[in-house]
């Protein structure tokens, strides 16, 4: 029987479009008593560096009206030991595993790609659109720019992990910017398979009896359904620039809000904060794309990327 919610990503084939996003799922152990894993069509790690980080100063999270901020900062131990220690046991869930990774400057990006051709992982997303850290080696820009908010270094990086693997490329872009078509281009021309749209907005919240700011860091990550229609709108705009595959993300919280990016142009999409508040929301998603396909007679998910009507 053929897998309706099967979808090509470069050259990863997965056998659901719904993916769980970094930075939310653990190493997947953590949601295994809730559903059966192998339902998925992958897993997105947290954020790997080329070394250890301790991520920023406590408080790194709080919750503001239909979302949450965070501010963690890449708190990860390191490309080697997450080889050696986090990826056997991600490996043994039986999903393809994109392994999210990032820089501060070309060579360290290509440092840890090299490390992960030893492997077997499927894919590799670049995060170029963290909005909690601050570069420490000067690349031209100033620290608190975004690589994503660059045109020409988002070319440079993408081109030099093109260069360096035939894994498949994600390429995970910001919100922050004034047009994300631009930047959508370049990751596209500099060789990237897909696009993830969209990370997180920088925000802000504020402890008025304390006087204080609710985040160590003062900004941090605005995720969840506050940020879902600016990341449909996005999506839409990036689809009708590009050829290559959008996973779509922000703010997903059940199937309803999963179908809005399949029609604004997603070809799969990663669901985030939602796993906090429901651990089993990506199964269920899955179960309602099921359910949506039979009641519309679709022949597969594929039929509804950019199906928007006028």
């Amino acid at each position: 029987m053929k897998n309706k919610l099967a979808v090509q990503i470069g050259k990863l084939n997965l056998k659901a479009p719904v993916l769980a996003a970094s930075g939310t799922f653990g190493y997947g152990e953590e949601f295994a008593d809730f559903f059966g894993l192998r339902q998925l069509g992958a897993i997105v790690t947290k954020t790997v560096t080329l070394r250890p980080r301790p991520g920023n100063l406590p408080p790194r999270t709080c919750e503001v009206p239909a979302g949450m901020l965070n501010s963690i900062g890449l708190e990860n131990p390191g490309i080697e030991i997450f080889i050696k220690e986090k990826l056997p046991v991600l490996q043994k869930i039986g999903v393809p595993i994109i392994v999210s990774i990032a820089a501060e400057t070309p060579e360290e990006l290509v440092e840890i790609i090299k490390q992960l051709n030893e492997t077997n992982i499927r894919a590799i997303e670049l995060n170029l659109s963290c909005p909690n850290v601050k570069r420490e080696k000067f690349i031209g820009l100033k620290p608190e720019t975004l690589i994503a908010q660059h045109i020409p270094w988002t070319k440079i990086f993408v081109s030099s992990a093109r260069k360096n693997t035939e894994k498949t490329l994600i390429t995970k872009l910001s919100p922050n910017v004034t047009d994300i078509t631009e930047i959508a281009l370049a990751a596209e021309t500099a060789g990237s398979d897909a696009l993830a749209l969209v990370n997180t907005l920088i925000g802000m919240a504020v402890d008025t009896e304390k006087r204080v700011p609710k985040l160590a860091a003062f900004t941090g990550g605005l995720s969840g359904p506050a940020i879902r229609p600016i990341a449909v709108r996005m999506v839409w705009e990036t689809f009708r620039k590009i050829k290559i595959p959008i996973i779509g993300m922000g703010g997903i919280i059940d199937t309803p809000s999963a179908l809005e990016f399949f029609l604004a142009g997603a070809a799969a999409v990663a669901v985030g904060t939602a796993n906090f508040i429901n651990p089993r929301v990506t199964a269920e998603i899955i179960s309602g794309l099921k359910e949506y396909l039979r009641r519309h007679k679709l022949g597969s998910i594929t039929d509804l990327t950019g199906g928007l009507k006028p």
